[in-house]
């Protein structure tokens, strides 16, 4: 199997962009059928990111057909569906993840006194911190796909989509950034 270049759209992709195309033309076949594989679509895609969370995927994935239903008129038909799908799925997760850590920012902790929690706390407060800053060190060339691909967990594919680099650069650029991040790290120990 060999994998489809950046501007080859997928089997899957090509089915959905007909049925949705026919459904935004009022086919009502068309646009149930677009939604039911969407649905399954969307479930794997969420379902890889938010791992352990079944009822929140399962809630997200109806918010996103809501929401692409709703913003349906804002799709562009030469644009990759799935790009746009994609898009509007990150943007309900990362409403759901704020929500969340909005919540649980309201429950006190189990004994919060205890130095181990703290330490933890801190510890990944400024390993945060520290990444922030050292990827802040990188040209986006090399930043972009490091966060995209290894922090956000997209794929080669739709981080190239994204961030309008093809496949190719978008590797490059996280084999470039990943050894030059390693190389600041040895120079500052």
């Amino acid at each position: 199997m060999t994998k489809a270049s950046p501007t080859v759209k997928s089997e899957a992709e090509l089915r959905l962009h007909a049925l949705f195309v026919r459904g935004l033309a009022g086919d009502a076949v068309a646009y149930r059928m677009f939604l039911q594989q969407l649905a399954s679509h969307l479930r794997a895609f969420l379902a890889r990111r938010l791992f352990g969370w079944p009822d929140d995927v399962e809630d997200l994935v109806q918010e996103c057909l809501l929401a692409m239903h709703n913003q349906r008129h804002t799709y562009q038909p030469d644009q990759p569906l799935t790009a746009w799908v994609h898009a509007i799925a990150r943007y309900k997760m990362i409403d759901l993840l704020r929500a969340r850590a909005g919540r649980e920012a309201l429950h006190d902790p189990l004994d919060d006194e205890l130095a181990v929690f703290a330490e933890s706390d801190n510890e990944a407060s400024d390993a945060r911190r520290d990444l922030a800053g050292l990827l802040a060190t990188l040209p986006d060339r090399h930043r972009l796909p490091i966060v995209h691909t290894k922090l956000e967990g997209l794929s080669v594919a739709e981080t190239a989509r994204l961030t309008g680099m093809s496949e190719s650069a978008v590797k490059v650029g996280v084999h470039r950034g990943l050894k030059a991040l390693a190389q600041k790290i040895r120079e500052t120990r």
